[in-house]
């Protein structure tokens, strides 16, 4: 059974610093890639970055220059480095491995910022 575990969320001032993680566990093959996403309520799931399993990353625009995703593929982990936080990061953030097969979802770290 593949599970993901999501930590380090908080709360944090407006222009601090977070890192969340995600763990996996479980028999894992093929997989495609690894992707944050975040939700507040009433709004739909974005997605935040995603790392491919070559290595490649992406970011929504919004977190371009603020965010830095990683991934350390021994220890079936990847990381979330979120700097420069502004309110409207406030959301739940949750991780999800893309395989060949199927999609996995973790249940979600809630990161606040205040102001």
């Amino acid at each position: 059974q593949v599970q993901l575990v999501e930590s380090g969320g908080g709360l944090v001032q407006a222009g601090g610093s977070l890192r969340l993680s995600c763990e996996a566990s479980g028999s894992i093959f093929n997989i495609v890639a690894m992707i944050w996403y975040r939700q507040t309520p009433g709004k739909q799931r974005e997605l935040v970055a995603g790392i491919t399993s070559g290595g490649r990353a992406n970011y929504a625009d919004s977190v371009k220059g603020r965010f830095t995703i990683s991934r350390d593929s021994a220890k079936k982990m990847v990381y979330l480095q979120m700097n420069s936080l502004k309110p409207d990061d406030t959301a739940v953030y949750y991780c999800k491995m893309n395989t060949a097969g199927y999609d996995y979802w973790g249940q979600g770290t809630q990161v606040t910022v205040s102001s």
